[in-house]
């Protein structure tokens, strides 16, 4: 469903750009390049309000939060890579390259029973988002010999708790493959629909780490302009986050990886993406998108599922 809406947003955009310099470009090539260029400086001014209002919150909420404060050239480099990677996902890789990366759902061929097996992993991604957003991290898992299973989160604007079917059959089918529980690695709201999942699995065992990039924990002050049960579920101090803070035993925590950023400019206040008792690693200067696809985050995961303690492969 992503990929069809925003496919047809993006050639409809294209569509009207190349109308728009058909008619206006013998006219005058000035208001020609204006029109085609719209677009994009339109998106590009709505993520420098979102990173205004990220530097509000965070500078309010500085007191309680341990992210540093960001300085002009984080925010202005911050900015200009989100344009860059939010254009490439949401332009090109999620409408049109959704499926170009394959899950690696079988043990690879050099693997037999009873051999020690790299650990699997599960992807979840985020709001308004598909498996494409781990389209850069698919091809590293599956040189490394890693089961991966690189999930879509259907209804689009359903409620979180809609979606942890999904995560439980994936987790069931990677750990089949494996014999092991799998690392689920989350983008954004992914990382909250992994906790809905640990809360209706009840079974702590049955995940190795929970990685999360840049999710909305404590919500995000951006969702209180979200109308989607979604959305609304991502508020600050929501019923639904309360209650899910209420529900897990404080051992929980310790299960979680989570990564964070001062130039976060959908989730903020920054600490908001941390957890008491996780691994809370900073990494600062990095935006909300491209977060997710961060050279030194992908590379320090794979470090460490690569170190990770292998176990018997049960299953043929």
């Amino acid at each position: 469903m992503v990929a069809r809406i925003q496919k047809i947003m993006v050639l409809a955009t294209l569509l009207a750009m190349a109308l728009w310099w058909h008619w206006m470009a013998p006219r005058s090539l000035g208001w020609a390049w204006a029109g085609v260029l719209l677009p994009l400086l339109l998106h590009a001014s709505v993520l420098a309000l979102q990173f205004v209002l990220m530097q509000r919150a965070n500078a309010r909420a500085r007191a309680n939060g341990p992210a540093p404060r960001a300085s002009a050239a984080q925010l202005l480099r911050a900015w200009a890579g989100e344009v860059v990677a939010s254009v490439r996902l949401f332009s090109w890789r999620q409408p049109f390259r959704s499926n170009a990366e394959y899950d690696l759902l079988a043990m690879p061929g050099s693997v037999r029973m009873g051999t020690p097996t790299p650990r699997g992993v599960v992807l979840v991604h985020g709001l308004l988002c598909n498996r494409a957003v781990w389209n850069p991290w698919m091809p590293a898992l599956r040189a490394k010999g890693h089961v991966f299973h690189a999930v879509n989160l259907e209804p689009m604007l359903g409620s979180i708790e809609d979606y942890v079917p999904t995560v439980e059959a994936a987790v069931k089918r990677v750990t089949y493959l494996t014999g092991q529980a799998p690392v689920l690695l989350c983008h954004s709201m992914g990382g909250l629909v992994a906790r809905a999942w640990l809360r209706t699995a009840q079974d702590d065992t049955r995940v190795h780490r929970v990685i999360t990039i840049g999710t909305p924990h404590h919500g995000t002050a951006l969702a209180d302009f979200a109308y989607s049960p979604n959305g609304r579920q991502m508020q600050v101090g929501s019923d639904w986050l309360e209650l899910l803070h209420s529900s897990e035993p404080p051992e929980r925590a310790a299960l979680f990886t989570c990564w964070y950023s001062n130039c976060d400019n959908i989730v903020f206040p920054a600490h908001a993406a941390t957890l008491a008792g996780a691994d809370n690693r900073l990494l600062s200067g990095v935006a909300h998108v491209a977060l997710a696809t961060h050279p030194q985050l992908l590379r320090v995961c794979l470090d460490e599922l690569a170190r990770d303690v292998y176990t018997q492969a049960v299953n043929p």
